[in-house]
């Protein structure tokens, strides 16, 4: 009898070590698929930031005209940042470009004064563009404006389809992860469908019964989701020294979030999976627990 309890205690273990094994790595999974959706919308944030309209001043605009340009630039909604290149430092620019000074034979330096504006990523668009640079065209300090407005489209529409295939892989794999861990933990509870139907007999509550596998399966949930936040830390901290510019998009908003998904998937999927599994079970008759 101690022998077939040590063998009943060893079998359940080993169905709890499984459950862990396999909810872990779905966990990874699900984790990784958070991770690049919030990276890839950080991304997709810091490259139209980085999108320059770049604003050509008049020749007779001194520097604090310039810089009361910059400043009532500043206060407007669409700007992120502002950069102003005098006319000395875009004739050095370019002579450092080209390897000869035109100032030599022209006799005057050609290069116009510039503000290098960056916009903040809502109004990186075409449509919002355009009303941009009519606002800005209306200062008359400013003789001419110009942007790359072919590159700006295929950024924006390259980022939409990542952004499609990643949401459509999310939901996919979250559908699948549900679906693993749910066979997993239906495994689980199917080995022990008598002791639920003896529980039953003897006049137990379906809430009574259905509290220690809820709570075993929470557990698990909060064990795989540490050993899954680990491994995801440590793939996290590869990239960072492979790629030291990483954090530039990858900021501690993200971690947190994909952390914390990590947990409520853990514990939200396999409670929900147990929960279901008992309610089957529950619903049962003797005479079909052994046709199952």
């Amino acid at each position: 009898m101690s022998k077939q309890r040590n063998n009943t205690r060893n079998h359940h273990g080993m169905q709890v070590v499984t459950l862990c094994i396999s909810t872990t790595m779905v966990l990874i999974l699900l984790g990784m698929v958070v991770f690049f959706v919030l990276t890839a919308r950080n991304l997709s944030a810091h490259m139209r930031e980085n999108l320059t309209v770049t604003v050509m001043l008049g020749d007779s605009v001194t520097v604090n005209d310039a810089h009361l340009l910059c400043r009532d630039l500043y206060h407007r909604p669409y700007s992120h940042n502002i950069d102003y290149i005098s006319k000395e430092q875009a004739a050095k620019e370019q002579v450092k470009a080209l390897g000869s000074d035109p100032t030599e034979f022209l006799g005057f330096n050609p290069f116009p004064a510039t503000l290098e504006i960056q916009l903040k990523s809502d109004y990186a668009n075409r449509d919002s563009l355009k009303w941009i640079a009519r606002e800005i065209r209306k200062d008359s300090r400013v003789s001419d404006l110009t942007y790359m407005e072919d590159l700006m489209d295929k950024v924006n529409l390259n980022l939409s389809r990542v952004s499609l295939v990643l949401l459509v892989l999310a939901v996919l794999l979250t559908f699948v992860s549900f679906t693993l861990i749910s066979n997993t933990v239906r495994l689980s509870v199917y080995a022990r469908r008598f002791l639920i139907h003896t529980m039953k007999l003897v006049g137990a509550s379906w809430g009574f019964i259905r509290r220690p596998f809820i709570k075993r399966a929470v557990i698990v949930g909060i064990i795989a989701s540490v050993f899954a936040n680990a491994v995801l830390g440590l793939g996290i901290y590869g990239l960072h020294i492979t790629q030291p510019g990483l954090f530039d998009v990858v900021t501690w908003q993200v971690l947190a979030i994909t952390a914390a998904s990590v947990f409520l998937f853990g514990i939200v999927i396999t409670s929900l999976c147990a929960w279901l599994a008992v309610n089957k079970f529950l619903r049962m008759k003797a005479g079909e627990l052994y046709k199952i």
